[in-house]
């Protein structure tokens, strides 16, 4: 295995903090989810990264069948934050893929296809409730 990529974040203050890169190109305030804060929250980060690196994974499904991607490809991503009495917090997640001009067989066999390839969803398998379907 060789690492392609390393992405170091320094995060302070939690929730109602700050987070920044080692390069300087994030540099972002964090806000509890439902607060008045005026920075972002761990979920909506959660979200934006998986969604991005599903288009990703994506790409590579559709070149495996000989077709490309359509340009306005999207992926909205809904990622929860619940409370159980018994385990505590947990996640559950959405994709909601958007494949306009595929036919819906296929468009639903490249979402399935990159769900097996994304990094996010390997390391997400079994660990919490995703649901990833074409729309």
């Amino acid at each position: 295995m060789s690492t392609l990529y390393t992405g170091k974040t320094r995060t302070t203050g939690g929730r109602n903090g700050q987070s920044r890169s080692d390069d300087q190109r994030l540099d972002i305030k964090l806000s509890a989810p439902g607060s008045n804060g005026a920075g972002t929250n761990p979920e909506q980060l959660f979200a934006a990264g998986w969604s991005a690196c599903f288009i990703g994974a994506m790409g590579r499904a559709a070149q495996e069948v000989g077709i490309a991607l359509p340009p306005d490809t999207a992926v909205a991503a809904e990622v929860d934050l619940n409370m159980d009495a018994e385990r505590g917090y947990l996640l559950e997640a959405r994709l909601n893929v958007s494949l306009p001009g595929l036919d819906p067989a296929v468009a639903q066999s490249v979402v399935e296809r990159a769900h097996q390839l994304c990094p996010y969803s390997k390391a997400t398998r079994s660990n919490i409730n995703a649901t990833v379907r074409a729309v």
